[in-house]
């Protein structure tokens, strides 16, 4: 069978698992792709080679598309996600130090509460947190700033962040540099493995439905090769639905530990895809179900409502307006997840935006077929985003 090669992006996280999968077990070939896979050291990176056009796609932070059409981040080149690769994967972390005055306070380490948690850490940093993020325009800092901010923290003015390529996290903690970090895994685990920090939360107690990565490319590429876009976006799909089988995740960490992708143990990156977590260094272990979500759900459907949310953040922090804001909430592109998946007879929403946080238990909602249920997706303040609201 001839192929077409195609040059995709990614940095070694968990999340970039459809990538290696839809690759390594030939979903990518499938659909008539050579998909050729180059690791990146940074974020700034990916999205450089995406946006010069050395690569045609990218396992990309989700705010970053949103962030280039609102103007943000000094790049002039468009960019779209077509699909959703990852919900959910991040984890906050902090200091073994500071997480021994948080128990010394009476802080018990659920891992599943944010309101709990947040006055504890704010109470036990002397001055200003120290805060590392993999990338200013990334869920990471999203979630910080919404999950502080809600519980009476002025942020990002009252943080102290720093920009921290996930692979040098831990490195950071360790040489004192930071307090505490939002990073998607392994690299949470990593800081815990050797003995630096303790995990605090999973991103998903803070919004159940977090959008993590996506399928970026540049706007013109998918504009002018459609065919290859749609491929690509099955062959992603067909992986997401193998990486959502429980019984395929050992085989799953055997393949991202490989020394070309991750170059960590199985045993590591097999803990988010399970959900079974080891949170601190004494080896306490919590359970954390959808801790990362490839499938399920429309996991991979790219909502403009979801775009909707990261615009209006971005651009309320940066002095944008809402007009602004909505514009660039069309670089989600629904229209051709939906056209790329129709040969796949997808079961797909009859809508391309909801209310961001109002599902509380699994929800049929309309679809073709009227068999989809979304999973839950609150805020764990109980905000609904209406993304057609006027103010």
């Amino acid at each position: 069978m001839s192929t077409t090669e195609l040059k995709a992006g990614f940095i070694p996280l968990v999340d970039a698992a459809p990538l290696v999968v839809a690759r390594e077990l030939g979903f990518a070939e499938e659909e008539g792709l050579d998909l050729r896979l180059d690791r990146a050291p940074s974020w700034s990176t990916l999205r450089d080679w995406v946006a010069m056009g050395q690569i045609d796609a990218a396992h990309m932070l989700s705010p970053v598309p949103v962030a280039a059409a609102l103007g943000l981040g000094g790049i002039a080149v468009r960019l779209n996600a077509l699909s959703v690769l990852s919900v959910n994967g991040n984890v906050i972390g902090v200091s073994n130090a500071l997480a021994d005055k948080m128990r010394a306070a009476g802080h018990r380490f659920d891992f599943e509460d944010p309101r709990a948690a947040g006055p504890a850490l704010m109470a036990a940093v002397d001055g200003r947190l120290r805060i590392g993020v993999p990338f200013p325009f990334s869920m990471h800092a999203e979630l910080l700033y919404y999950w502080l901010g809600a519980i009476g923290l002025p942020a990002p003015q009252g943080l102290d962040v720093r920009t921290i390529p996930p692979p040098l996290m831990a490195q950071a903690m360790a040489r004192g540099e930071i307090d505490a970090f939002c990073v998607g895994e392994p690299w949470g685990s990593i800081a815990v493995e050797n003995n630096i920090g303790t995990l605090l939360l999973p991103g998903r107690a803070i919004w159940a439905r977090a959008p993590e990565k996506v399928l970026a490319v540049r706007e013109t590429w998918a504009d002018e090769q459609p065919d290859l876009a749609h491929r690509l976006v099955r062959a992603l799909w067909t992986a997401g639905r193998w990486l959502g089988e429980p019984a395929n995740q050992a085989t799953a960490s055997e393949i991202l530990s490989r020394a070309e992708y991750l170059d960590i143990s199985a045993e590591l990156l097999e803990r988010s895809l399970s959900g079974r977590m080891v949170i601190s260094p004494q080896g306490d272990l919590r359970r954390c179900d959808d801790m990362i979500a490839f499938h399920a759900g429309a996991a991979g459907f790219p909502w403009r409502s979801q775009a909707a949310w990261i615009a209006e953040r971005l651009a309320a922090r940066t002095g944008l307006d809402r007009v602004q804001a909505r514009a660039a909430a069309q670089v989600f592109r629904a229209d051709i997840y939906r056209r790329a998946l129709a040969p796949l007879h997808v079961d797909l929403p009859g809508a391309s935006e909801k209310l961001e946080g109002a599902i509380t238990v699994p929800t049929e909602v309309a679809s073709a077929s009227g068999t989809l249920i979304l999973a839950p997706d609150p805020f764990f303040d109980g905000h609904i985003f209406d993304p057609s609201a006027d103010s």
